[in-house]
């Protein structure tokens, strides 16, 4: 491998680890994916790549979350990138930059904002939808339903409406009743 392979490998995992340093909480790989190719900073397989050689040395810790896949840096990782930082470009710099804020307000909704359901017969499903604020549970809401589709639109329209359906939920249920 020459020296600008390596030069560029190098730099590749830096900016992967400058994207998840960035961010400052645990980002998915869908996130991360995203970044990257819509930047064009490397293809689909590199990334992949990069990301688990990042995490088999160290630099990257990955945990599977419902069903996602989380990467964030760790100490090694920090103290790797505070020394070679000045090898990204200033340019990626910036767009990574400009790029992260959107990315943390993304993630801290998807946080926020959970609907999972399990099966637990072959005729009924339950559906949890929860809304959390910092530590604080708003609602925690378990209904069980008869279809696995009903589970799932259950689920998509919490994802999409929490807001409104929680606010109709409230308003239902402080309606005074005669």
């Amino acid at each position: 491998m020459s020296f600008s392979n390596n030069k560029e490998l190098a730099e590749n995992k830096l900016i992967l680890l400058y994207i998840v340093d960035k961010i400052g909480m645990p980002v998915s790989n869908t996130h991360l994916t995203r970044i990257i190719l819509e930047n064009k900073f490397m293809n689909y397989f590199l990334l992949q790549q990069f990301l688990k050689e990042l995490c088999d040395s160290g630099f990257l810790e990955h945990k599977e979350t419902e069903g996602k896949s989380l990467y964030s840096i760790t100490d090694t990782g920090k103290q790797t990138l505070s020394y070679f930082h000045h090898l990204i470009p200033a340019g990626i710099k910036g767009i990574i930059d400009n790029t992260v804020s959107d990315v943390k307000r993304t993630i801290k909704n998807e946080t926020l904002i959970t609907a999972n359901f399990v099966p637990e017969s072959e005729n009924e499903y339950t559906v949890q939808c929860k809304i959390n604020e910092d530590s604080f549970s708003l609602i925690d809401l378990k209904i069980s339903v008869g279809t696995k589709n009903d589970a799932r639109l259950i689920c998509d329209n919490w994802k999409q409406h929490s807001q409104s359906i929680y606010t109709e939920i409230i308003e239902i249920l402080t309606r005074k009743r005669g």
